[in-house]
């Protein structure tokens, strides 16, 4: 066993995939659109990219991409498919891969279990992007790919309702995961003006700091566009049927601001896999 984990660790090391958890305190704010078209601004830009679904309860990532997948990573956690099976393969220059409820058991496997599936789940290390679309709010599931991603970043909008749920779901991983140092990231959505995003970005960052100690970073912000809504009627993501949109321009910025920073030397695949299968 140990020289299987010996392997693994070698294998991780070869590559640095870069994981990101996009999620939110509260749904509607236009999570799982942004999760899409980032993961294609990031492929656009000549990466290989894996887009996860996290939350299969709404499974909003298929329907934006207009996919119907026929398993998930459920299924290889439970040895009914291998990791091949559930990669789905997009003319939009990503893979992607339905999520699971109750992906945070994965602690809990047997060994011969978490044996099968770190060897099933190492085939993911040779993306360099990895963005799992985490569920709104703060289940155990959201919580687990918070922890243990690279970087987080909370989506909000203008709107108080979605503030607040940001600093609420904030507050509690600052507060679950004291020990751990989460770097966590703004995107402020639907936003009229620079100055609204930025506005709304510095409230936020202030209360976090003034209350929590938490250091947290403004990524940028998305227009209200009315593009987003129209391509989300087409099943087309807005950064390929309109490009040169507002919002598109956005995303490609984000990505840009993104591909200027590293991972750390704790981070990459091979810490995301240590803390999602529990290991220090």
């Amino acid at each position: 066993m140990e020289d299987q984990a010996s392997e693994l660790r070698a294998m991780y090391n070869k590559h640095k995939t870069r994981v990101i958890a996009v999620t939110s305190g509260k749904g509607g704010v236009g999570k799982s659109n942004i999760s899409v078209n980032l993961a294609i601004a990031f492929a656009q830009t000549g990466k290989k990219v894996i887009l996860i679904d996290g939350d299969l309860g709404m499974a909003n990532v298929s329907v934006l991409l207009g996919i119907t997948p026929k398993a998930n990573l459920l299924d290889v956690i439970n040895k009914s498919k291998k990791m091949t099976d559930i990669l789905c393969n997009t003319d939009m220059g990503i893979q992607f891969i339905a999520g699971a409820n109750g992906f945070s058991r994965i602690a809990n496997l047997t060994d011969e279990e978490r044996n099968f599936f770190a060897d099933e789940f190492s085939t993911l290390s040779n993306a360099d992007i990895i963005i799992i679309d985490t569920g709104a709010g703060v289940s155990d599931n959201v919580l687990k790919f918070v922890q243990s991603a690279d970087e987080a970043y909370v989506v909000t909008t203008p709107e108080p309702t979605a503030i607040t749920d940001a600093f609420g779901l904030i507050k509690i991983v600052a507060t679950e995961f004291m020990n751990n140092e989460i770097n966590m990231k703004l995107i402020v959505n639907k936003v009229h003006s620079a100055d609204e995003g930025r506005r709304i970005a510095d409230r936020i960052i202030s209360v976090v700091a003034q209350f929590l100690n938490t250091p947290i970073e403004y990524l940028g912000f998305i227009y209200d566009d009315a593009t987003v809504p129209s391509s989300v009627l087409r099943q087309k993501p807005f950064i390929i049927s309109q490009p040169n949109s507002k919002a598109a321009v956005c995303i490609k910025h984000i990505v840009s601001r993104i591909d200027k920073t590293d991972v750390s030397e704790e981070g990459g695949f091979s810490g995301f896999f240590k803390k999602i299968m529990g290991k220090k």
